[in-house]
């Protein structure tokens, strides 16, 4: 935990520096972990001052029924990732011509 945390502050600081636009607000990292200690976390997070969050995950072998209208299927995912790396492969092709 505490390297990420320690990574989570890196990348923050260099969005905020070197993305972020002046009207948007500073960036929020969120570190997602199968499990955590909270005396590790309170350690790993006392002294920086960006804000980041710490959550756990648990597995599910399906996606609930009442959530599946929202996302796409298997194969649907599968598809647009072909679809946009694909994309990204042409316009990298038509720059280096």
């Amino acid at each position: 935990m505490p390297e990420f945390a320690g990574k989570m502050n890196f990348y923050l600081s260099a969005l905020n520096n070197k993305i972020k636009k002046q009207h948007e607000a500073p960036s929020i990292g969120i570190i997602i972990c199968k499990s955590k200690n909270r005396t590790v976390v309170e350690f790993a997070l006392q002294d920086v001052n960006k804000p980041i969050g710490i959550a756990t995950y648990s597995l599910k072998h399906s996606l609930p029924q009442n959530l599946q209208q929202f996302f796409p299927s298997n194969q649907q995912f599968v598809e647009r990732v072909e679809d946009v790396t694909n994309y990204i492969k042409s316009k990298s092709k038509q720059t280096n011509e």
